[in-house]
């Protein structure tokens, strides 16, 4: 099912549709962010070697950029559309620092946001989108979000008795209140964090960042090895997977302005340390989903908390940072499964409900869970490769074929138009 909206998104609207358990899906994608996907950015600031002063910057970057572009594109397009900062491109720059500068990495990210840019406005991204079949597409994020899931039980082997008080609040509050199962799951996995894993919140104190400029610097070889491969990562491992979830989800969103909105607000936060900022996969799920609200048309409040989380957390960053990281890995990963539980299922039903489409789904799926890496491609896109591949061969029909499978249907529409006839003469004799 989709939804469309036609109408104008203004303040008043926005207060009336405000809800809790939109604003904690909001907060809890934040979160699983910045306990997830942000150890890459400290893994490539290690690999850089940059100041504690620099690092903070990044993330304020970040932080920022995905707080501007997620807030307007949600309130705009009235649908959760959650951004966040490339994870697949961070992990880019790890094996190139240092003999990378930060100037030169900050002039391929500029030059990544203008190309993406060009994509975005030509429509061309679109045009694929529409061209991959959606079961192949369902089996897709199927398969992305269900490494997700096992991790949530896979964390039982560091924190059991979290792990397992955690899954039992999940069930309990899905029977008993399943519209705020990810607030009351946040609250008391928090206090099941304090008090059996020893996690603890003291020492931290709250301060503004203040961001560092960086001075571009443009080159071919970074041009070639980091501008380039960072917008196919991009594109096959954050904007395809993230709008799918969207589309799967029900919401009828353009990439273009996606694209558009997204890759504006990575041209000022390169400047600053902040690499390309995408429409996210994961935490859009979480955002998308009933859980955020089970009206669709209130979900687009938990994409623009999501970015109001995320303003907080840039004029914070090291105070964010630090409270965020000082929760237990092992939470993270039950809370982050858990709450996608909806999402793996949902996605798993459309991968699978259409016959016809069933056996190249199911080939998406395994392939993406797979964690295939080829070439420096994400298994996103060689699942979404293989599935397209595999309906091919399975639904192209033969040339020798052909006339008789024509004939065939022409036999089925002349005997529905004759059983039609039939029955309207029966109807006018009768009266």
């Amino acid at each position: 099912m989709l939804f469309t909206f036609s109408q104008e998104p203004n303040m008043k609207a926005f207060l009336r549709d405000l809800s809790l358990p939109a604003v904690a899906a909001g907060f809890l994608a934040v979160l699983v962010s910045y306990a997830g996907p942000l150890a890459i950015v400290f893994q490539a600031g290690a690999s850089a070697g940059v100041t504690q002063g620099m690092m903070t910057s990044w993330v304020w970057a970040i932080s920022i950029g995905a707080a501007a572009s997620g807030m307007v594109l949600s309130f705009w397009l009235k649908a959760p559309v959650v951004t966040a900062w490339s994870a697949p491109g961070t992990a880019l720059l790890v094996p190139l620092f240092p003999d990378l500068s930060l100037n030169e990495a900050v002039g391929a990210y500029l030059t990544a946001a203008v190309i993406t840019l060009l994509i975005g406005l030509s429509g061309s991204f679109d045009r694929l989108m529409r061209a991959i079949p959606r079961g192949v597409a369902a089996g897709m994020m199927a398969g992305i979000l269900f490494q997700f899931g096992t991790g949530a039980f896979v964390a039982m082997e560091m924190a059991p008795a979290l792990a397992a008080s955690m899954v039992i609040t999940y069930l309990v509050c899905r029977r008993y209140c399943p519209r705020y199962t990810l607030i009351l799951l946040l609250l008391v996995g928090m206090v099941l964090a304090m008090l059996l894993e020893g996690a603890t919140f003291t020492g931290l104190g709250w301060s503004l960042t203040s961001p560092h400029f960086i001075t571009p610097e443009w080159s071919l070889t970074t041009t070639l090895g980091l501008a380039l491969p960072l917008v196919l990562v991009n594109l096959s491992g954050q904007f395809l997977p993230g709008m799918t979830i969207l589309h799967t989800t029900g919401f009828r969103v353009s990439a273009r302005p996606v694209l558009a909105v997204t890759s504006l607000a990575s041209l000022p936060m390169a400047l600053f340390g902040g690499i390309s900022i995408v429409v996210a996969a994961i935490t859009a799920s979480i955002c998308a989903g009933e859980d955020a609200h089970e009206n669709p048309r209130q979900r687009y409040v938990a994409g623009m908390f999501n970015g109001v989380f995320y303003l907080v957390g840039g004029l914070f960053a090291g105070t964010i940072v630090g409270l965020f990281t000082s929760l237990p890995a092992a939470f993270v990963a039950i809370l982050a499964g858990l709450a996608l539980l909806g999402a793996i299922g949902s996605n798993l039903v459309t991968a699978l409900e259409t016959p016809d489409e069933r056996e190249a789904a199911l080939l998406s799926f395994v392939v993406t869970a797979s964690g295939l890496s080829l070439f420096g491609l994400s298994s996103a896109l060689w699942g979404v490769v293989a599935g397209c591949m595999a309906q091919l061969v399975l639904t192209a029909t033969p040339g020798w074929r052909r006339p008789l499978q024509h004939t065939t249907a022409n036999i089925h529409v002349d005997r529905t138009i004759l059983e039609s006839s039939v029955s309207s003469d029966k109807r006018g004799q009768s009266s």
